[in-house]
């Protein structure tokens, strides 16, 4: 008897412990890990400047309109909007069940439905002074705004901008309560309190930050099935990145982003394919982001040689993008023979500007020389370490066009002062979108925006260039707009006041058992649809 009662007994054990055990199991798999080699300097969103803020507020905030991974602006908190016709009043019309995560300072309910009024104060505290937001800026073309009713919200511009929404679905924009921020002695930036669907639920500052499936978030999936699947994000704060990748390849992630020197020949072979020791184990996503790398022109700047178009237009036919791209990138990245505007935008048609034609560059060479009798022009190009590589690349192959050019190597800020300053004539530079328009590349070389006041980095000029900006911001039809914007890439590739050197890719990498984090070609990271299984 006492043998049987024992047997019982121990099956019992053995049961319990196996539920407990698939319980901690199953409780694993609902948490999403990642590392986050530059750590998070706070949670409030007016202070989103970088990708590591924008990722962790993408999960805890919501605004008036969102992007799906095509860069569509799409429905948020306001269902619905209208455009005048002249294109500067926005009205928006709210959703009326969206709910403040839960706190005790909200009174009895412990929360509350967001109302127009909520967005009327948010957008002010952009433009507070003692606030210093570095978001103010996108707001820069609006008059005013503000709540008609509890569910119909106006914004008014000083002049038409068709690019605005697209600014409204940057995390700046969020909705955030009154109440709680000015609350006393009340710490938003450490303990924040949106309306997304994570909501914050721990944070050692420089070790780890947990985020909790929001129980009343209101979206819902095409199935009817309330978002978000995960129970919770949990993130980590390792600074050094091969640190990082290694505690993904040993299953302790279940993502990565990027790629760093210190592990990017050790998961993907030079074609850009996985390696195949990792082919089991791991998914790699990838797809063109919204950044362009390339080389400027100071085009008011003392080098007479490079204010020669034919020396600029020689430099630009006298590489072969595609061979850069394969040896120095792995295949991550696509060669710009566009223009400035980069695939994945919108706008984007693939028209033609400089491929790889030696020939020609050698012409436009001997005929610049046998004109202005200068028998070895001689160039410097400014970089930083990180693009030796390719500036060393770019040295050897306009050395076979007759072109000698000298690599001046500056530390990364010393080289933004000195292109903002004119200081240097022939320059690396990049630039990453902010919001899914081609004005954001075009703003480059418009005349107005001459730096260091403006992001007119060549102080490129051409008044027909200057005519057709000055159209599409008057032009709210998406066809229309993007006709000028492709007129304008026209103008620049003609003139090339600039090397367009690559459309870059975001990589992404993550467990075999991670289904639906997607890609974007802003690299927005959007956890809501995320499951593991």
């Amino acid at each position: 008897m006492k043998k049987i009662l024992f047997l019982v007994t121990l099956s019992l054990q053995l049961l319990l412990l196996s539920c407990h055990d698939s319980k901690e199991n199953n409780k694993e798999l609902l948490v999403f890990r990642y590392n986050e080699s530059a750590n998070i300097a706070t949670l409030d969103p007016a202070f989103s400047k970088s990708q590591n803020i924008i990722w962790a507020c993408n999960q805890l905030f919501n605004g008036l309109v969102q992007l799906d991974d095509s860069l569509h602006i799409q429905p948020d908190i306001a269902k619905s909007w209208t455009i005048s016709a002249d294109g500067k009043k926005y009205q928006f019309v709210l959703r009326n069940d969206v709910y403040f995560h839960k706190h005790q300072l909200f009174g009895k309910d412990s929360t509350r439905t967001v109302k127009a009024r909520d967005f009327e104060y948010s957008l002010k505290r952009l433009k507070d002074e003692k606030v210093a937001s570095p978001g103010g800026w996108i707001l820069q073309n609006v008059e005013n705004f503000q709540a008609i009713n509890d569910t119909l919200f106006e914004i008014k511009l000083t002049k038409s901008f068709p690019a605005f929404l697209g600014l409204l679905s940057m995390k700046y924009a969020s909705v955030v309560p009154q109440e709680i921020i000015e609350s006393p002695n009340y710490d938003f930036r450490t303990k924040p309190i949106g309306t997304g669907p994570f909501q914050f639920k721990f944070w050692e500052e420089n070790v780890k930050l947990v985020l909790r499936r929001n129980p009343i978030y209101f979206e819902k999936d095409e199935s009817g099935k309330q978002l978000p699947y995960l129970e919770a994000v949990a993130i980590t704060f390792l600074p050094d990145k091969q640190s990082g990748f290694l505690e993904f390849i040993q299953g302790k992630m279940d993502f990565v982003s990027g790629l760093d020197p210190s592990y990017k020949d050790e998961i993907l072979t030079q074609k850009g394919e996985l390696q195949p020791k990792y082919a089991n184990e791991v998914n790699l996503i990838s797809g063109a982001y919204l950044n362009t790398e390339y080389l400027g022109f100071r085009m008011d700047g003392s080098d007479q040689t490079i204010l020669d178009k034919r020396i600029r237009q020689a430099l630009n036919y006298g590489f072969d993008r595609a061979k850069m791209i394969t040896y120095l990138r792995n295949n991550m990245g696509i060669p710009a023979t566009s223009g400035i505007i980069p695939s994945g935008m919108p706008s984007f048609n693939n028209q033609k500007g400089y491929d790889f034609e030696p020939e020609k560059a050698e012409l436009l060479v001997a005929a610049f020389v046998k004109e202005t009798g200068i028998k070895k022009p001689k160039i410097i190009l400014s970089t930083n370490a990180t693009y030796i590589d390719i500036a060393e690349f770019l040295q050897r192959e306009w050395q076979k066009i007759g072109l000698d050019v000298a690599i001046d190597v500056n530390p990364p800020s010393t080289l933004r002062q000195a292109i903002a300053t004119g200081k240097v004539t022939f320059f690396r530079a990049s630039w990453i979108a902010d919001y899914p328009d081609a004005e954001n590349y075009l703003s480059l070389f418009y005349s107005k925006n001459f730096a260091p006041n403006g992001p007119n980095y060549t102080h490129f000029s051409n008044a027909k260039f200057d005519a057709l900006y000055e159209k599409a911001f008057l032009e709210t039809d998406d066809a229309k707009r993007f006709d000028l914007y492709q007129q304008m890439d026209k103008i620049i590739i003609e003139e090339a006041p600039i090397i367009p050197l690559f459309y870059d890719k975001v990589a992404r990498f993550t467990r075999k058992n991670v289904e639906g984090l997607g890609i974007n070609p802003l690299n927005l990271l959007s956890l809501k649809r995320v499951k593991k299984n």
